[in-house]
């Protein structure tokens, strides 16, 4: 016995269209294509599936019991290719991804939740570093995508960037600030005033040349890579800081509250996004990580 799968999905057709018209028809082949499997069949399998009348083909009591053999074995040859499919695509992968300091604790938190959540069985190998080395990374091909201020990347040749996230600077005072009452501040205004500074990314080297043109430079009071630390600092009436939206929570981790207020003038923003090697095709793993930040961001 030699039956083909192609042979019993036109016995199929032909059982359920009852003409090797209809067969042929919904099949999309020719009519002697069904004739030529069916005359097949019934030599191989010894019986007769069909009595051909003027009005069609009606199938026999034989041919019925055949018939629910055929669609079992065809129901069988799906699931069998739908689970090696489907093991195969739930193969655990690997997804490499670098990510900034900054960008860490305010961006990457909520894409990785989506991220895990949509693709449990991914091996996540997540590195914070500074832009510079994360670049070097990704340029090596042993990162596949940083989380980053794309606004600082350097290499644009090398790296495919896309910027998802722009946040503009704000001027963060402690509530009853002599400032607060103002709605958008000059920035002579913060001449000579303590000036908390975040030294992480960018956020130093644009705050300095922000204030290098004023008449008397802030005093930087202090200095620090936390920003919860320049929370509470602002918050307590150490000082004010110039400092992206992205990264503004309105209290302190002590409970003391922390206003913003818009500054004049032409200032930066922080722009926030992907980046991976120019040139060479995403992972599976990473490309759905993309479409997933993608997605995240456009959300908030």
């Amino acid at each position: 016995m030699a039956f083909t799968l192609r042979q019993l999905q036109f016995f199929i057709a032909a059982a359920e269209t009852r003409s090797v018209t209809g067969a042929a028809r919904q099949l999309s082949i020719s009519q002697s294509s069904v004739t030529e499997a069916i005359r097949a069949l019934e030599e191989d399998l010894g019986i007769r599936l069909f009595d051909r009348q003027a009005r069609g083909l009606e199938i026999t009591h034989k041919g019925q019991a055949f018939l629910r053999h055929a669609r079992r074995i065809l129901t069988d040859v799906s699931s069998a290719c739908s689970s090696f499919r489907d093991e195969a695509e739930s193969q655990p992968g690997r997804l490499s991804l670098g990510v900034t300091s900054l960008v860490a604790g305010y961006v990457l938190s909520d894409i990785l939740s989506r991220y895990r959540r949509a693709f449990p069985r991914i091996e996540l190998s997540v590195i914070e570093e500074n832009a510079d080395y994360l670049e070097h990374l990704l340029i090596g091909g042993e990162l596949d995508v940083a989380v980053l201020m794309t606004s600082s990347i350097q290499d644009r040749m090398a790296m495919h960037v896309e910027t998802l996230l722009v946040s503009p600077y704000r001027l963060w005072l402690p509530m009853g600030h002599e400032l607060a009452d103002l709605e958008s501040i000059d920035l002579e205004a913060l001449s000579g005033l303590p000036l908390i500074q975040l030294m992480v990314d960018e956020i130093e080297e644009i705050t300095r040349r922000l204030t290098q043109g004023l008449a008397v430079r802030p005093r930087v009071a202090f200095r620090t890579r936390s920003v919860e630390a320049v929370r509470s600092l602002v918050a307590t009436g150490a000082g004010v800081a110039i400092l992206p939206s992205l990264v503004y929570r309105p209290w302190s981790l002590e409970g003391d509250r922390i206003e913003t207020r818009d500054v004049s003038g032409d200032l930066p923003t922080v722009q926030v996004g992907l980046a991976w090697r120019r040139g060479f095709p995403l992972p599976g793993p990473a490309a759905d990580f993309v479409r997933i930040a993608q997605g995240s961001i456009a959300q908030r």
